[in-house]
C-alpha cells in the first residue's frame, strides 16, 4: 500500500469530504485492516465556511480557504506538495440558475487544478467523477462497468465527461499519477438539510415514487465511498484507471423508501404515514423535456432535474474495485440508512434510559 506524506482534500467541508477527512485521520472501523496512508491532511475550504466540523473531527487538520479557480489559492493550498496525494472532491452538482457553472468549476477549475498539482510534485490525484457521464442504464437489469460508453445526462454529465477525459489526458504525459472513482447517488454521516427532507417526506408519506418505483438506483454509503478513494489512492496498480465505488447492489426506489419507512417506525418510534406521493412515469419524461430546453437555454431548475431522474434506472457494477483494489462495500441499504437516521434522530436506545 502506498503512503503520502500529505494527503489533499478539495470540497473538504462537504459530505462526501466530511467522510473523507474522518477516515483519512481516524481510520474506519468498517475496514480496520487498513493503515493510515498518511499523517497530515491539508483541506480547502471556500472563503467563509464554517469548518467547525472538520476542526472537531481533528484539531490536526491544515485548512486553506479559498477558490480552486484563483491561482493564489492553489499555490497556497499545494505549498510543499511534493509526492503528495490529492483528493479532488470539489465540483457543482445543482447551480443556483445558469448550466455555465457545470464548465467553470466542474471543468476548467479541475483543469486548472491539475495543472497546478503537476508543477508542485504531486503524487497521485484521485479525482471524483459521477454517474451522469454514462446516463442511465439502456435496460431495467443493465449494470454499467468501466468501459460502458459515455452518454452524458445533461450537462452536468457532459461537465464531468469533460473532466474525465481531461484526466485521461494528464495521466497519458506520464507526470503525475491519476484515479477516476464514479460515485453514485450518496447517502451517510454529515447528510445535508435536503436528506433529512428526504426522510421528512418519507414519513409524512410524501416519499417520491414514480412510476412503478422498480426502477432501480445505486448508492454509495459514504463510508464506503471513502474507502474506495482511500484504496484508489493507496493500490499501485489503480493509477490510470477508473472505478465505479458503490453499495454491493443497487436497490429499487420502493425498497429504498420502504426501508427507510420501516426504519423510520420500528427503530426510532416514528409515525409513519404509510403513503407515496405517486407521479405516472410520464411525469419524469415531461421533466425531461422542459430540464433539457431550460438547459438549452443556459438555465438550471433543481426540482425539475431531479424529477427528470426519478423513474430512471442509473445502476453499476463494483466488481473490478473489489477485484483490483480490494474494495469492500461492508454497509448496504438497511444498516446505512440506520446509521443516517440515527445521525438525525439519536440512538433510540439512549433515549429509553
Amino acid at each position: 500500500m502506498k503512503k503520502y506524506p500529505l494527503a489533499l482534500v478539495t470540497g473538504a467541508n462537504g459530505w462526501l469530504g466530511l467522510n473523507l477527512v474522518t477516515a483519512l485521520t481516524q481510520g474506519m472501523p468498517d475496514r480496520p485492516d487498513l493503515e493510515p496512508i498518511t499523517s497530515l491532511v491539508r483541506c480547502l475550504v471556500l472563503p467563509g465556511s464554517d469548518v467547525s466540523m472538520l476542526k472537531r473531527i481533528s484539531p490536526s487538520i491544515e485548512i486553506v480557504e479559498g477558490d480552486l479557480r484563483d491561482a493564489a489559492t492553489r499555490d497556497r493550498f499545494l505549498d510543499n506538495a511534493t509526492g503528495a496525494a490529492l483528493f479532488h472532491l470539489a465540483g457543482i452538482i445543482h447551480p443556483v440558475k445558469r448550466v455555465r457553472e457545470f464548465y467553470d468549476i466542474n471543468v476548467g477549475a479541475a483543469k486548472e487544478l491539475l495543472q497546478s498539482a503537476v508543477a508542485r510534485g504531486v503524487n497521485r490525484a484521485v479525482i471524483v467523477s459521477s454517474n451522469s457521464p454514462l446516463g442511465c442504464n439502456p435496460y431495467p437489469d443493465h449494470l454499467f462497468v468501466e468501459d460502458s460508453p459515455y452518454n452524458p445526462y445533461m450537462n452536468y454529465g457532459r461537465s464531468k465527461m469533460l473532466l474525465e477525459q481531461e484526466v485521461a489526458r494528464v495521466s497519458a504525459e506520464g507526470k503525475i499519477e491519476t484515479v477516476v472513482i464514479r460515485a453514485p447517488w450518496f447517502y451517510g454521516p454529515y447528510q445535508p438539510d435536503r436528506q433529512i427532507l428526504f426522510f421528512k417526506m418519507v414519513r409524512d408519506g410524501k416519499g417520491p415514487i414514480v412510476g412503478s418505483g422498480e426502477n432501480r438506483r445505486s448508492m454509495a454509503y459514504l463510508t464506503n465511498l471513502a474507502q474506495g478513494l482511500i484504496l484508489a489512492a493507496a493500490t499501485p496498480r489503480a493509477t490510470g484507471q477508473t472505478y465505479w465505488v458503490a453499495d454491493e447492489r443497487p436497490y429499487s426506489m420502493n425498497e429504498i423508501i420502504d426501508t427507510i419507512e420501516r426504519l423510520l417506525e420500528t427503530e426510532f418510534g416514528q409515525t409513519c404515514a404509510h403513503k407515496r406521493m405517486r407521479l405516472p412515469g410520464l411525469a419524469s419524461e415531461v421533466a425531461l423535456m422542459i430540464d433539457a430546453t431550460l438547459q438549452a437555454a443556459g438555465l438550471y431548475h433543481q426540482k425539475i432535474h431531479v424529477l427528470s431522474e426519478m423513474n430512471k434506472t442509473i445502476a453499476c457494477s463494483v466488481d473490478k474495485a473489489k477485484r483490483e483494489l480490494g474494495y469492500t462495500p461492508s454497509v448496504a441499504l438497511e444498516e446505512g440508512m440506520r446509521r443516517s437516521l440515527r445521525d438525525w434522530l439519536g440512538d433510540p436506545a439512549l433515549s429509553k434510559r
